[in-house]
């Protein structure tokens, strides 16, 4: 079974790569860039902005193995500041080039449905390619909601992938709004798991 792990700076290239890898056919950047390619380059790109930015606003697990990588924002961070957008905005517009009109229709549609108040974030969670459907995405994610079910605290998440929303389920988030991208693009469900009693 993985030990599941806080990571520290010096594993931030592996959770890029796990990230970047896990990434590669989700639908919401798919849909923000279509070529294969050019999304593989630009998610080795943006998970090298949101990585350290994430890190900084709560904490990052990894397997023992790097099989698999989360993202989570500690309560109160959901939302990024002033400083954390000046930080990313130049790298930001440098990983997305002409697609980040489509990208930031997404971020947008994503934080006009994040609720308010405090939960721990599930940012991002991946799996490596060869490494899914072997149960690291549940284990990584158990990892945090027992230490949000320790603290009593509620736990978010969006996501675009149809398949991942039973597994999530199983892991005790509910949906509680689901929506469309306007202009085409994805559809998303934001789901919360209560503290467990």
């Amino acid at each position: 079974m993985d030990r599941i792990a806080t990571a520290t700076k010096a594993h931030q290239p592996a959770l890029i790569e796990t990230l970047a890898q896990a990434f590669q056919t989700d639908p919401a950047l798919s849909w923000i860039l279509p070529d294969p390619a050019q999304r593989g380059r630009a998610l080795r790109s943006l998970f090298r902005t949101l990585v350290p930015a994430d890190m900084r606003a709560g904490v990052a697990l990894r397997s023992a193995g790097d099989e698999a990588a989360a993202l989570w924002r500690a309560p109160g961070q959901a939302h990024g500041g002033k400083l954390e957008f000046l930080r990313s905005v130049l790298p930001l517009i440098a990983t997305f080039g002409t697609a980040l009109p489509r990208g930031l229709k997404v971020q947008g549609s994503i934080d006009a449905h994040r609720p308010q108040g405090r939960f721990w974030y599930l940012h991002y969670v991946g799996v490596r390619r060869d490494h899914q459907g072997k149960g690291h995405g549940g284990r990584i994610i158990r990892a945090q909601t027992a230490v949000a079910d320790a603290d009593g605290l509620p736990c978010w998440l969006e996501t675009a992938t149809p398949e991942n929303v039973p597994l999530y389920q199983r892991l005790g988030f509910v949906t509680q709004v689901e929506w469309d991208v306007p202009g085409g693009g994805p559809h998303f469900w934001g789901m919360m798991r209560a503290p467990a009693a």
